[in-house]
Formats: structure tokens, sequence, C-alpha cells
């Protein structure tokens, strides 16, 4: 696993996720998304284009720190993130770990990262949760009709992070072609 996250241009810090981490981010308000965007799969360029959207919400967003370090969500054991769809849609649970990691000067997130085990389904098509270190931020990718891409604070309701049961439908005015 650390090697083809390693060809994606992350550097997992093993054993180091913040003791009190959420273990799990299932809901949001509305209120609570800070940022996004989408765009239809014949845009021209997808994966430059994902990549470059994705970097400039991590960034505006706080996901990372100083260090560039940030936690992803990846799933547990050997599945990968196929199986967790099947298993999603199935009614059946998949257990999935947080893991923290640098993002090193060259990265493919939506590229290699999505065609990767974990980030997705092929590039271009990702899927994947990622949180900062100290829970405040939480960006969600997922690929549907067209691609898209949250990201949610906890701050900013002061809450302290994100449960089930305070979920509400997201309005469409997040999306950005």
């Amino acid at each position: 696993m650390y090697r083809s996250l390693w060809r994606v241009g992350l550097e997992v810090i093993p054993n180091t996720v913040p003791h009190g981490t959420m273990p799990f981010v299932g809901g949001y308000a509305v209120e609570d998304v800070v940022g996004g965007f989408s765009h239809p799969y014949d845009t021209p360029r997808l994966v430059e284009r994902l990549n470059a959207d994705w970097y400039d919400l991590a960034v505006s967003s706080g996901l990372f720190d100083h260090r560039r370090e940030f936690l992803v969500k990846l799933p547990q054991g050997t599945r990968t993130h196929r199986n967790v769809l099947q298993h999603m849609h199935s009614g059946s649970d998949v257990p999935s770990v947080w893991t923290r990691v640098r993002l090193l000067q060259r990265w493919d997130i939506m590229g290699r990262g999505a065609a990767s085990a974990f980030f997705g389904v092929h590039a271009g098509h990702p899927g994947f949760g990622m949180m900062a270190l100290d829970s405040s931020v939480y960006i969600v990718a997922s690929t549907g009709e067209v691609v898209s891409m949250c990201s949610r604070s906890a701050t900013r309701t002061g809450c302290c992070g994100f449960w089930p049961g305070q979920s509400r439908r997201v309005e469409s005015g997040w999306h950005r072609s």
C-alpha cells in the first residue's frame, strides 16, 4: 500500500494519526460547506483540471498543515475503493482507517491516484475522503454523473467535527465549472 501511495505523490507517515481523530465522517450541514467544484467527464484535460482544483480547494480550506500533512481515509486491509463501492451498495459495512500522509512535490491525486486501488475507479473518476490533522476540514470526492468535490469545515459553525445525523442535501451553489 505504501508504494502505491508513493506513486501518487503521498508519503505515508505510519502510526501517527492524532489521538482523538474522529473515526467516521458521516454528515454535514449545508452551512458547513466552504468550497467545492464539479466537472463533466468531457471537460478538456479533465485530470489536470481536477488536480489543480483539488489543490486549490485543499489549500484554501486548510486541509494541509505547515508540513503539507493530512489524513486520507483508506479501506482497511486489502480492500480497494472498488470493493468499498460494491459493499456500500450491498448494505454491508466496509471498515476504513485514517492514514497520515505528506503531500510530496510531485503528485497526481486525480490521475494516478484515482487509477490506484485507493482513490477512485480510474483516472479522472475519484472517490476518497481526506481530513485535516485537527479534524477541522473534510474533503470528499465522488464520481456520479459528473466529478464533484466539496470541502466541509467543522470550525465554520463552531462544532468539533462531523457526525451521522447532521447530514442534509448540499445545495448546488457550490459547483464551479
